[in-house]
C-alpha cells in the first residue's frame, strides 16, 4: 500500500463501524482527502461493520469490476423473533417460543440454505420498484414483496449456538456471492424452522481477495485548523489491486502508448475475459479482454501523477 493522500488516486479500505451508513463513509473520505471524486463498491446497511472498498479518483474505474467479487460475512441469526426488516434495526412483528428447536433441524436448515439458491431480498432495501426504493415503499406503509434471484451461498457455517430461553442465538460464517442479503437467509431460515428469525449482528470480514483485518478505520467527521495536516489514509493502487484480480499483460513502451490511444494491439497472448495491461513503470494502463490473441480495451487509465 502506498501513501497517497496528496495524489487523491488509488483504493481505500475501510471498516466502518455500526451506526453510519457506508453514504457516510464516502463522504468522511471525500472531506479528509479533499476530493468529491470518492466511490464505493457496494454498501453495508447501519447496523453492519466491516470491510467498505472506496475507489478515489481515476481508480474509481475499477469499482465496477469489484462490485461481483464474492464475499465472506459473520453473522449473528436470532431465532424466535421476526422483524419487519429481517434485522435487528426494525419493528418486531412476532414471537416464537424456539426453545424446542433441536440442533439436527438447524443443522439441516443451514444445509437447505447452502448453495444455489433463488432468494427473495428484503423488502427493507435499496432495490427500487418502479424506481423508487423498496425501503421507502415500506416506510409509506405499502406492502412490498420482492422478485427472487439467483444467489449461491458457498458456505453457511454455524460457528456456535446459544439458547436464551425463548430464543436461540447462532454465530454464524457465510460465504456468499455478491447480491446476496444475510438478512434474508436469517429470515428464510427462522421461516424453514417454524420460528421465525432475524439478523442481531453482521460483519463483513472479506470481499474477493481483500480482507477487513488490511482496513483501517473510517475517518472522523470533525473540523479541523488550517494548519492541522489532513489524516493519512492509505490507498493500494490500481495497478496493484487490478493485479490482484486478473491476469497481468506486461507491455513494452510503444505496445502501452498504442493502448493508451485506444489500439488493438496483436500479442498472441492466451484468452482472458479480463487482463490488467501494465506499462513496464507498472502503472496500470487499462484492462482489457484477450480474444483470438487481440486486446480488446474495457477500461482505460489516464496517465495521472501518484499511485496508479
Amino acid at each position: 500500500m502506498g501513501e497517497a493522500n496528496g495524489a487523491r488516486n488509488g483504493i481505500a479500505l475501510l471498516d466502518k463501524p455500526a451506526g453510519i451508513t457506508s453514504h457516510d463513509a464516502v463522504a468522511r473520505l471525500r472531506r479528509a482527502l479533499d476530493t468529491r471524486k470518492v466511490g464505493h463498491a457496494g454498501t453495508l446497511d447501519p447496523m453492519a461493520t466491516g470491510l467498505l472498498i472506496l475507489g478515489v479518483g481515476p481508480s474509481t474505474r475499477l469499482l465496477t469490476h469489484l462490485v461481483g467479487l464474492d464475499k465472506v460475512y459473520e453473522a449473528t441469526i436470532r431465532l424466535g423473533q421476526r422483524t419487519r426488516s429481517d434485522d435487528a434495526d426494525g419493528e418486531l412483528l412476532a414471537e416464537t417460543d424456539a426453545s424446542g428447536v433441536i440442533a439436527e433441524a438447524i443443522d439441516a436448515g443451514i444445509a437447505r440454505l447452502t448453495g444455489p439458491l433463488q432468494q427473495r431480498p428484503s423488502a427493507v432495501s435499496a432495490i427500487k420498484v418502479d424506481g423508487v426504493r423498496a425501503h421507502e415503499r415500506v416506510r409509506a406503509g405499502e406492502e412490498v414483496e420482492l422478485r427472487a434471484r439467483p444467489v449461491t451461498v458457498h458456505e453457511f457455517a454455524l460457528l456456535a449456538t446459544r439458547r436464551h430461553g425463548a430464543v436461540i442465538d447462532l454465530d454464524v460464517r457465510v460465504h456468499c456471492s455478491s447480491g446476496t442479503y444475510i438478512r434474508a437467509l436469517a429470515r428464510d431460515l427462522g421461516a424453514d424452522l417454524g420460528v421465525g428469525g432475524h439478523l442481531t449482528h453482521l460483519r463483513r470480514t472479506r470481499v474477493g481477495p481483500f480482507g477487513v483485518a488490511d482496513a483501517e478505520p473510517v475517518p472522523e467527521w470533525r473540523a479541523r485548523e488550517a494548519t492541522e495536516p489532513a489524516p493519512r489514509i492509505r490507498l493500494m493502487g490500481a495497478a496493484e489491486v487490478a493485479s490482484e484480480l486478473f491476469t497481468v499483460l506486461r507491455l513494452d513502451a510503444q505496445q502501452a502508448a498504442d493502448l493508451a490511444n485506444g489500439k488493438r494491439l496483436a500479442l498472441g497472448a492466451p484468452d482472458a475475459p479480463t487482463a490488467a495491461a501494465l506499462a513496464p513503470d507498472g502503472r496500470l494502463v487499462g484492462l482489457v479482454a484477450i480474444e483470438g490473441g487481440r486486446t480488446r480495451v474495457l477500461t482505460n487509465f489516464p496517465v495521472q501523477d501518484g499511485v496508479s
